[in-house]
């Protein structure tokens, strides 16, 4: 799924919340830490993490992309 992010760039930690892939920031914490979660395909420990557009964040076999306001999709809602 795509995920529209309004500036740049975004934290991995918020980007997990935004696209519900965790609950609560503090969720977000250890799934990080224990490499639970892949960033392009590669294991990614820092929450700090910069993501930009494109980027493909995946957890727990759920993936969810970065993406701009810009960027449309042929969903029906």
């Amino acid at each position: 799924m795509d995920v529209a992010i309004r500036d740049e760039s975004i934290r991995l930690g918020q980007f997990l919340k935004l696209a519900n892939l965790v609950e609560t920031g503090a969720e977000a914490k250890p799934v990080i830490a224990d490499g639970l979660v892949l960033v392009n395909g590669e294991v990614e420990t820092r929450r700090g993490r910069q993501l930009r557009i494109g980027d493909v964040v995946e957890l727990k076999g759920q993936a969810a992309r970065v993406s701009d306001q810009d960027t449309t999709d042929d969903l029906p809602w």
